[in-house]
């Protein structure tokens, strides 16, 4: 092979403690003229599952100059059926190809017998169903022939026949898999608002030594038939005021960690997105500098 067709040299594939911001196509060439000082890109793995063409040329290029995070949101992982190989198998190389800092999906079905559907849908959290959720990470992960990261979901129903709390269940799925976890803080908030329950209250019960990356998006609201405010995880608009009071709470409790704002609806210019990725690093500077005092209070 000559040297004109060898992969241009990239930095590390690690994440570093900072904020990134999902890679959209009509922001890359701008991107890449500018290179700003971000921690990381994010794509979602089935945008790239061709083999080659300009989409993967443009890519390189970014992953030249930074580190990815991909994120997958077709595998299925809570489907009863069993999961396509064939996806696996097309994840398995793209994660070979880009040497991503991390994997991660959501806990949720989307696929019914051949379909596959547009929504991220909830499970119902039972003994059977964590078998078979566990079952899956397992195989993603001997595929990918690393730990993955799984997302906690925005809910708009619950199931009864549920007998097992959602921080439960995905504690347990840790513990049995050895997977990491990505916590969506604006789907806890989203969560919260839906059901009646306390946000905090949800971080107090979730793993966080788990967590290696959070998703920080915006939300919109609607009323349902009844009347009740009901949230919805929109990805089309800045991340609200109360998200960014629970990310700096979060941060408090855990520390730095790789920090992603989601934008996939009504994609803004590129300067209001990477405006979006300075306030999530100057929260996190924020929540750090307050543990920072208070750890210092607590020694004296």
């Amino acid at each position: 092979m000559s040297d004109a067709h060898l992969p241009s040299p990239r930095v590390a594939a690690a994440l570093p403690n900072r904020s990134g911001v999902g890679l959209k196509p009509e922001h890359i060439d701008e991107i890449l003229r500018d290179r700003p000082a971000l921690g990381f890109f994010e794509i979602h793995a089935e945008n790239y599952m061709g083999a080659g063409g300009p989409p993967h040329r443009r890519l390189e290029a970014i992953r030249a100059l930074y580190p990815l995070s991909l994120h997958g949101v077709g595998l299925s992982i809570g489907s009863p059926k069993p999961l396509d190989r064939e996806h696996l198998a097309r994840l398995a190389a793209l994660a070979r190809r880009y040497q991503p800092g991390l994997f991660s999906e959501h806990l949720a079905w989307s696929s019914h017998d051949e379909g596959y559907l547009n929504d991220l849908l909830p499970l119902p959290y039972t003994q059977e169903t964590l078998a078979t959720v566990c079952e899956h990470v397992d195989q993603v992960q001997t595929a990918l022939g690393r730990p993955m990261l799984l997302e906690n979901p925005s809910t708009y129903v619950v199931f009864k026949e549920s007998t097992i709390s959602e921080t439960d269940f995905i504690r347990e799925i840790a513990r049995r898999t050895g997977c990491g976890l990505l916590l969506d803080v604006g789907n806890v908030l989203v969560s919260a608002i839906n059901h009646g329950f306390d946000a905090l209250a949800y971080l107090d019960a979730f793993p966080l030594q788990r967590v290696g990356e959070i998703h920080l998006a915006g939300f919109a609201e609607a009323r349902d038939d009844s009347g009740h405010l009901v949230l919805i995880d929109a990805h089309d608009s800045p991340v609200r005021d109360r998200v960014w009071d629970l990310y700096r709470e979060m941060i408090a409790r855990r520390g730095p960690i790789p920090t992603l704002v989601e934008w996939d609806n009504d994609v803004p210019e590129w300067p209001v997105l990477l405006g979006e990725a300075r306030r999530a690093e100057a929260a996190m500077a924020q929540a750090l500098s307050t543990m920072n005092e208070g750890a210092r209070r607590h020694a004296v």
